[in-house]
């Protein structure tokens, strides 16, 4: 792996929607194979249904974007959890919101509505 960041991962279960984390990813220098948490992924080239990587080992799926000023990194409203070690630098850089320093989760509007459906 050669550069990391501070991306938005959402773990893909049997439903549509999983659980959402925003933490360190660590890159290849093609960015097809990325690590996250001990988890080695690869991408799926456009075959998934809302998700874009899949665990090499696990086969389980997930969706992995960078993440956004506005919070909405979900596809669809959930609670997303911030990783200890990258939460100072996502309120800082990224959201650019200093004084929320210290807070690990939020609530994100997610990018589509589902008119109620699947609100985690």
């Amino acid at each position: 792996m050669s550069k990391s960041r501070v991306m938005y991962v959402e773990y893909k279960d049997d439903d549509i929607v999983g659980a959402g984390r925003i933490g360190r990813v660590s890159l290849s220098k093609t960015g097809r194979t990325l690590s996250y948490a001990g988890a080695s992924m690869q991408s799926l080239e456009g075959t998934g249904y809302k998700a874009n990587y899949f665990d090499i080992e696990t086969l389980e799926q997930y969706w992995v974007s960078g993440c956004r000023k506005d919070g909405n990194d979900a596809l669809y409203p959930m609670e997303v959890h911030i990783d200890e070690d990258v939460q100072e630098e996502y309120w800082r850089e990224i959201r650019q919101q200093p004084e929320k320093v210290g807070t690990l989760k939020y609530r994100s509007h997610g990018k589509h509505s589902m008119g109620g459906r699947h609100t985690k």
